[in-house]
């Protein structure tokens, strides 16, 4: 089918507003990006400094309550799994990645698994793949709409745990690496182990000045674990939404060439018919003198 010049100015017309879209989206993404990296750069010192309370709790030799109970049943209790996924598309592969990434890993671990999914898109993902999710939270929109998620997600959990219908607890999330890349990462988040305690209390010291633990020893690690679990939902939430808009940011980089080139490809064919329009114009001008000067001849 022929074009025409009306057809490709409504082309044209089209892939520019659509174009305009795409720059606006492309805008969003790449400042949604930078403030959930500053968010996790400004998490660097604060999960430091709960890392090394744990780590003076734990080498003057004190016990660990929390999750002990759990840990000595952890192969019989049901693994759980947190899958940090977007709500909105046009991010690439970045929910088949992470789903893909997930199966592998829980399929390694032996037991019943359940998993929640954070996201509608990796929850559709899930589904497919056939390991729907017992349960969907919403991705936050908003840095500040994460402590929320944070704290849905702890009550969650430990009302399942409270009940032992849950052994261990894995975090699944992407990682933004540098430029639009990402990768698939887990982490182990319950229960507190014995291993869990060995590696902190492998940790060195920073300085020679040795801590002490005050009274109330079992009020500081209960506040300790507390704010050691939120920080590793928090980090675990904000690299997620990093990687996602960066995957976002890298397919709008993809959509707004791919809409230049269309743009130019619709310019050339319009100027070329356009031509070819004014050309015949021309030649039934020409044609039309020709046969009125043979008429009065």
């Amino acid at each position: 089918m022929s074009e025409t010049l009306g057809n490709l100015r409504r082309k044209m017309s089209g892939a520019g507003k659509l174009g305009s879209v795409v720059r606006t989206m492309k805008a969003l993404a790449a400042s949604n990006r930078g403030q959930y990296e500053n968010a996790v750069s400004a998490l660097i010192d604060y999960d430091r400094t709960v890392e090394l309370g744990l780590v003076a709790y734990f080498q003057q030799g004190a016990g660990l309550d929390y999750g002990v109970d759990q840990a000595e049943q952890i192969d019989k209790g049901v693994i759980g799994a947190i899958i940090f996924g977007s709500d909105q598309g046009l991010v690439g592969k970045f929910n088949e990645a992470l789903v893909e990434f997930t199966m592998d890993a829980l399929s390694a671990l032996p037991g019943e698994k359940r998993i929640w999914a954070v996201g509608e898109r990796v929850d559709v993902r899930l589904k497919d793949a056939g390991m729907p999710p017992v349960g969907t939270f919403v991705v936050p929109n908003s840095v500040t709409a994460i402590t929320p998620l944070v704290g849905q997600i702890l009550t969650e959990f430990e009302k399942h745990r409270r009940k032992g219908e849950i052994g261990q607890v894995y975090l699944f999330h992407n990682r933004p690496q540098s430029g639009a890349l990402y990768e698939s990462v887990n982490q182990r988040l319950l229960p507190l182990d014995k291993q869990w305690r060995h590696h902190l209390t492998e940790v060195s010291w920073p300085s020679d000045n040795l801590p002490d633990i005050l009274a109330g020893g079992e009020t500081t690690l209960s506040a300790l674990i507390r704010e050691y679990l939120f920080v590793s939902l928090f980090k675990a939430c904000a690299e997620s939404l990093a990687a996602e808009n960066a995957s976002r940011l890298a397919a709008m980089q993809r959509a707004e060439k791919n809409i230049d080139e269309l743009l130019e490809d619709l310019s050339r064919t319009f100027h070329r018919l356009r031509q070819s329009t004014i050309d015949e114009e021309l030649f039934d001008v020409v044609a039309g003198y020709e046969l009125l000067s043979k008429e009065k001849k």
